[in-house]
């Protein structure tokens, strides 16, 4: 096994957004079974210390690659683009104004301790980044627009803050 590799290709797979995840999971069952530390433990040292060194960058790879963000931030890293740079706050004003509206309708199902909100608003997130998503892989794979892809990252992972700010909400009012 080579360090040098990227992600895509210690497991074999195109170097793109879209992914198929069945092959993902299937590569990263293999490469865990041949590299896991288990294996190793009646071998020298060193050999355990390079099990346990692939091991770890085998479990590193499978969670960059399958989590959307992580997946489309690491392609940017790959074209030499840090997309989550702290500095670079751009965003598109029709995408702000909607986030605003997202946060004022959680603070209004938290206020109202109202389920049957935070159902409808969860389905419109995970609605809206299913088509970033969408949006990402063609910007990523087809148009090679890496700064549009860089804000639809950006995008994600608001969208990922939302959403897990929802599930709080849940569980806030479950007790």
């Amino acid at each position: 096994m080579n360090f040098s590799q990227t992600y895509f290709e210690l497991f074999g797979l195109p170097a793109t957004y879209a992914l198929d995840r069945e092959r993902l999971d299937a590569a990263y069952r293999e490469l865990q079974n041949t590299v896991h530390p288990d294996r190793f433990a009646a071998q020298p040292d060193a050999e355990q210390r390079l099990a346990m060194q692939w091991a770890t960058r085998v479990n590193e790879a499978y969670q960059t690659l399958k989590h959307p963000v992580n997946r489309g931030v690491y392609l940017l890293k790959l074209q030499g683009i840090d997309a989550l740079e702290a500095g670079n706050t751009r965003m598109a004003p029709a995408f702000l104004m909607q986030q605003m509206e997202w946060r004022e309708a959680i603070d209004a199902a938290r206020t109202k301790r109202s389920v049957a909100a935070l159902d409808d608003l969860a389905a419109d997130l995970r609605s809206a980044h299913r088509r970033i998503e969408g949006e990402l892989a063609a910007l990523l794979d087809e148009a090679r627009d890496y700064a549009a892809a860089t804000e639809a990252v950006r995008q994600l992972r608001f969208m990922d803050k939302l959403i897990a700010e929802v599930g709080d909400v849940y569980e806030e009012l479950e007790t």
